[in-house]
C-alpha cells in the first residue's frame, strides 16, 4: 500500500497548484483589466483594475464602421461573421476529408502506407508562412483571392493531417471485434462503420474539430495576406489593426481579444464533455 501524502506535502502541492493557476489567469484578469479601463495608454500597475470602469473601448472595436457609396455600414458584424463561418467550414471539411482517410490507415494494409503517414508528418514541418507566397499565386490563379471559398481551402489542407493523425489513433482504440460482430449480423462494411465505428469515436471527432476550428478562427498571418477588402477581414487580421508601427492602442485591443474569445469560450463550454475522452482517445488500444 502506498503511504498517504503527509498534510505538509498536500499543502506544497496545493500551494504550487495555485501558483500556476495564478500565473494562467494573470493575463486573462490583465486583458479584462485594460478593455474596461477608460486610459488610451496601458496602466503600469500590477493588475490595473480600472476605478471606474467603462465601455468605450468595446463600443470602439464592435462599432467599427466603413465609408460606402450608401453611407457608413458596420464592420465588425460582418468580420465576425466571416470567423465563424470560415472556421465552422475549416472544421466541417478537415473532419469529413480526415475521417475516411484516418479509417483506412487504421483498418487497412496496403502499399504505400507507411510513405503516406510520413508525408502526411512532413506537412507539418512548415510553418504557415512558408506557404502564403505560393498559395497566393494559386488562389489568383483560381480566382478565389478575397473570398472565403480561398481561405476555407487553404486551412482545410493545413488541418487535414492533424485531423488524420488524431482520428486513426482513435479508430485503433475502437476493438475491432464490434465491426465484425456487426457483420456477422448482416450489416456490410459500410454500415458497421456508420453505426458503430462513428458513434464510438465520436468525442475524438468533436475535439478534433474544436482544434480545426480554433486553428482557423486564431490565424493571422494566411488571412493577412490572402485578404484585401476590408469587409473580408477576419477577427485576427482586425485586431492587429490597433497595434501601428509606432504605437498601439493596448486597451482597444485587450477589448477586442475579449469580444474575440467570446465564441470560443461558448464553443469549449458545449463541447466539454466530449474534450477529456476525446484527448484520451487512443491512449490506451484494445
Amino acid at each position: 500500500m502506498r503511504d498517504q501524502p503527509s498534510k505538509l506535502e498536500s499543502l506544497l502541492v496545493h500551494l504550487a497548484l495555485l501558483t500556476v493557476v495564478a500565473f494562467a489567469l494573470y493575463p486573462v484578469l490583465w486583458v479584462i483589466a485594460q478593455a474596461f479601463s477608460g486610459e488610451q495608454t496601458p496602466d503600469p500597475r500590477l493588475l490595473p483594475w480600472p476605478e471606474q470602469p467603462t465601455l468605450d473601448h468595446l463600443r470602439e472595436v464592435v462599432g467599427s464602421t466603413q465609408k460606402t457609396p450608401d453611407g457608413e455600414q458596420g464592420l465588425f458584424g460582418r468580420q465576425l461573421f466571416n470567423s465563424r463561418v470560415i472556421s465552422s467550414a475549416t472544421a466541417i471539411v478537415g473532419v469529413a476529408i480526415a475521417i475516411p482517410v484516418a479509417y483506412a490507415l487504421a483498418r487497412f494494409e496496403f502499399i504505400g502506407k507507411d510513405g503516406s503517414m510520413r508525408a502526411l508528418l512532413a506537412t507539418q514541418m512548415f510553418p504557415a508562412v512558408a506557404s502564403a507566397v505560393p498559395l497566393y499565386l494559386l488562389l489568383d490563379a483560381l480566382n478565389l483571392l478575397n473570398s472565403r471559398t480561398g481561405l476555407v481551402l487553404c486551412y482545410a489542407s493545413t488541418s487535414v493531417p492533424f485531423a488524420i493523425f488524431q482520428l486513426r489513433a482513435a479508430f485503433e482504440s475502437i476493438p475491432v471485434d464490434l465491426e465484425e460482430a456487426a457483420m456477422v449480423d448482416g450489416a456490410t462494411r459500410a454500415e458497421a462503420f456508420v453505426r458503430v465505428v462513428l458513434p464510438a469515436a465520436r468525442p475524438a471527432i468533436a475535439v478534433t474539430g474544436l482544434f480545426a476550428f480554433m486553428s482557423a478562427y486564431n490565424e493571422f498571418i494566411l488571412a493577412a495576406t490572402l485578404l484585401g477588402r476590408e469587409e473580408m477581414f477576419t477577427l485576427p487580421v482586425v485586431l492587429q489593426r490597433y497595434v501601428g508601427e509606432h504605437d498601439a492602442n493596448w486597451p482597444a485591443f485587450a477589448a477586442g481579444a475579449l469580444v474575440v474569445s467570446i465564441p470560443v469560450m461558448a464553443l469549449f463550454y458545449l463541447v466539454q464533455r466530449h474534450l477529456v475522452a476525446g484527448l484520451t482517445a487512443g491512449a490506451v488500444k484494445g
